[in-house]
């Protein structure tokens, strides 16, 4: 009787353990929290099936990086850093994110991107339209 019993918890936990871990599946979406900022490090394209990533010409030489931060408010502001004196202009707007999509509007400008790759070091973004690949680290 008592080896039923054991058999039976044994069999109910594992029952419980199997049936937990398949219903966590989040098809493929990332669970990282978007908000942040984000220093803009590298650009590029998928050429021949590869990614091909530059440092981001972008970045005025000798200025802090340019960035793009992430509001709790859904508010998205992309500050860019220009000339000698790398005088600051931010760009203030809002954004949406749906699964692994992230659409970001600025004005009558919308741009919506595929979120490739969402880290606590990194955001990497896809343009659908244009496939540009931009890479942001924190």
């Amino acid at each position: 009787m008592k080896n039923r019993k054991i058999i039976f918890v044994l069999a109910l936990s594992f029952g419980m353990f199997a049936v937990s871990c398949s219903s966590d599946d989040n098809e493929g979406e990332t669970i990282i929290p978007i908000q942040g900022k984000y220093n803009l490090s590298k650009t590029g394209k998928i050429v021949g099936g590869e990614e091909v990533l530059i440092d981001a010409p972008e970045n005025a030489a000798g200025c802090t990086r340019d960035y793009l931060e992430l509001r709790l408010s859904n508010t998205a502001v992309i500050g860019d850093y220009e000339g000698t004196e790398c005088s600051l202009t931010e760009t203030s707007g809002t954004y949406v994110r749906s699964h692994n999509d992230l659409t970001i509007t600025i004005g009558n400008l919308s741009t919506t991107s595929d979120i490739m790759n969402l880290t606590n070091k990194e955001l990497k973004l896809k343009d659908k339209t244009t496939g540009e690949i931009t890479v942001y680290t924190r």
